[in-house]
């Protein structure tokens, strides 16, 4: 009976917990989540509050790492009319990101010149998803949802930080179909 009654309270237990993980979580919002820079240090992403921001997991050995070229391009074209793109590195593909956050810096630096905001290596997929990127493929009935398949896909965040554009790694950072859709979130 005793184990019964064990088994019954660690069961309460876990439930009470997931409902308030899940109030938690569901009432969060983008502007929530902080993690650390490529530098290490604490990097709010409420920080870019009131900017359209795209979000993409990126990686240093890929077949769409010079996707990087278009990245820095048009962050350039569209910074000065808040406009940010937020870079984590992630090695869950094809283990295309091998290595350490100052490794990767100098290679983004040199390779391809960026200058947008990177964050420090995380997980975009799996147990150890980072709670950003379970925020952002979570089910909003946008269309946005599901896990992270692939290096370099891409979030668009409106001015308020809702998500409103999940773009696959395929979709080029200065296509057409992008670029349209940044200049719509920009429009005042």
């Amino acid at each position: 009976m005793r184990s019964f009654v064990s088994r019954t309270s660690n069961y309460l237990l876990i439930g009470a917990i997931l409902v308030m993980a899940t109030s938690l979580f569901a009432g969060s919002s983008l502007y929530t989540f902080t993690l650390n820079s490529i530098d290490g240090k604490p990097a709010p992403i409420a920080d870019y509050k009131g900017k359209v921001v795209l979000i993409v997991n990126v990686a240093s050995q890929c077949g769409y790492t010079p996707q990087y070229s278009a990245l820095e391009s048009i962050y350039e074209k569209y910074k000065d009319r808040g406009f940010v793109i937020l870079g984590f590195p992630a090695n869950n593909f094809g283990a295309q990101e091998p290595g350490t956050n100052e490794e990767i810096k100098t290679f983004c630096s040199r390779k391809y010149s960026v200058t947008f905001p990177m964050y420090a290596k995380i997980s975009v997929k799996g147990t150890d998803q980072a709670p950003l990127y379970a925020y952002l493929t979570k089910d909003t009935g946008k269309g946005i949802a599901g896990e992270i398949q692939w290096n370099f896909t891409k979030f668009l965040v409106d001015k308020d930080g809702n998500v409103v554009r999940r773009f696959e790694p395929a979709i080029t950072p200065d296509s057409k179909e992008m670029t349209e859709a940044i200049e719509k979130q920009l429009k005042p």
